[in-house]
């Protein structure tokens, strides 16, 4: 069976552990959906990606299995990742022809397998042309810093499945940090704790609007609270409870913790003369992680800088692929290398 052509005009990618965005050229966004995909066990065949897919988990019969396959920002299933490409890309395709180029966006920690697989899932899908770009770098632009100029900037970008957090100047990554604590793990901290603390079995969809609902990382000036549903797990039998948002902070603190420590361990290695620019701009966040309420402050009450949240933080990396895709030749610099090319 040959490859299926279908890129219908030069895009940008998001491929995230949480969710895949699409931007295509001169349309801008035109894709944001869960980067979750449920096929048949036995044969493979995919039933339903994205939302369709997410609306059915913890839902189907033994023979469906529903995955995410890419982990801690990296392709966990090859096979599956491509056949989610595909069907995403075809959502947004007006014709069969294939784009001369596609700009991704990927962890700053990426090894050369890992390279090789986000390109190989990007030509077998179609495209013609494939360039990477790191995800703090994408974030960047996307917020508009200006990463062309001999001044520092830097940016926490809190995904899905990692943090990614890097000092950029003239085009480059200066220093970076990444680690696996993100989105995902806040979310399996809040599961954890209600199995531990009320023994109360929640599914991952409960956990992450419990998390975006009234998670935070500060004392709120009104605490809030919440109704949870689940099932016991002394007798069985579903069961509600209400929690504030005081507990569902002491289910997430040691994770805000380990990002905050992140944060810090990069400033530390960061050239003086590039820390003078951050004491003056300040830090800037991006990804759904962003919007945990009060980690703006967390930060700031632990670093003495300025934290500002980008405008739209889930859209940040898209939107700066995209214009990475739009103007590839003044942007060029910024795109990472690969030894195959």
């Amino acid at each position: 069976m040959g490859v299926l052509k279908l890129f219908s005009n030069d895009v940008a990618i998001d491929l995230g552990t949480a969710n895949t965005l699409i931007w295509m050229k001169g349309k801008q966004i035109v894709l944001n959906e869960p980067s979750v995909v449920a096929f048949d066990r036995t044969t493979k065949h995919i039933i339903a990606i994205g939302k369709e897919a997410e609306a059915m988990v913890g839902k189907t019969h033994r023979d469906v299995k529903i995955i995410r396959p890419l982990r801690d920002g990296a392709i966990a299933d090859f096979e599956i990742t491509e056949g989610m490409l595909r069907a995403f890309i075809r959502k947004v395709s007006l014709s069969w022809q294939p784009a001369k180029r596609v700009v991704v966006c990927v962890p700053s920690g990426i090894t050369e397998v890992e390279k090789r697989a986000v390109r190989d899932s990007c030509e077998h899908a179609g495209a013609k042309e494939v360039h990477l770009i790191a995800e703090p770098m994408a974030g960047a632009i996307g917020i508009g810093l200006n990463v062309h100029e001999a001044t520092g900037n830097m940016i926490v970008d809190i995904g899905g499945g990692t943090t990614e957090i890097a000092v950029i100047a003239l085009d480059k990554i200066v220093a970076d940090e990444s680690i696996k604590t993100a989105g995902d793990e806040l979310t399996i901290d809040v599961i954890k704790y209600f199995r531990s603390v009320h023994n109360i079995l929640i599914g991952d969809r409960t956990a992450e609007i419990i998390k975006c609902q009234v998670g935070s990382a500060v004392p709120l000036e009104e605490e809030l609270e919440i109704e949870v549903k689940g099932r016991d797990l002394v007798s069985g039998i579903p069961k509600a409870i209400r929690v504030t948002s005081a507990d569902v902070r002491e289910a997430l603190a040691e994770s805000v913790n380990e990002i905050v420590e992140a944060v810090i361990t990069l400033l530390e290695k960061t050239p003086p003369e590039l820390a003078a620019d951050i004491y003056d701009r300040g830090i800037m966040l991006s990804g759904g992680g962003a919007l945990l309420k009060g980690l703006d402050e967390r930060i700031r009450r632990q670093t003495s800088l300025p934290v500002h949240v980008a405008d739209d933080p889930l859209t940040s990396v898209v939107r700066g692929t995209g214009k990475v895709l739009e103007n590839l030749v003044e942007y060029s610099a910024v795109l990472i290398k690969s030894s195959r090319y």
